[in-house]
């Protein structure tokens, strides 16, 4: 078994198609309308036949709430690995986001977290 797709909620598909391809470099792998609303997930370009991540509408009721209570705790939605944690917060920082957690050393691991400008908290991480 394996983990073949996830998701996390937004609040625009499009600007967080720009976000997750453009920013912080995942490619498309599907865009399919649906309505009003699109499948449309993304993937590493590192592995484009991983595990694929759904940038989902935020229309359910329930969304907002979880959504609202998770950034307000400071609670990331997805934690996506990276080789070096402060380097690629500076070339993030030089792309204009906002980082709500600088980078934080935990023992092996050292961690920061973002804001993905469509709702979420996302952390990225590296173990030594």
């Amino acid at each position: 078994m394996r983990i073949h797709l996830t998701s996390v909620f937004v609040d625009d598909q499009e600007q967080a198609l720009r976000f997750y391809t453009e920013v912080l470099g995942f490619v498309t792998k599907h865009d399919v309308p649906l309505g009003s609303d699109r499948w449309l997930t993304v993937v590493s370009p590192e592995d484009p036949e991983g595990t694929e991540l759904l940038l989902e509408p935020s229309g359910h009721p329930a969304v907002q709430p979880y959504k609202t209570a998770l950034v307000r705790d400071g609670i990331p939605a997805a934690s996506f690995a990276v080789g070096d944690v402060r380097a690629e917060c500076e070339r993030l920082r030089g792309l204009g986001v906002r980082f709500t957690q600088e980078p934080l050393e935990m023992g092996p691991v050292t961690t920061a977290v973002l804001d993905d400008t469509v709702g979420n908290l996302i952390q990225i991480m590296h173990s030594r």
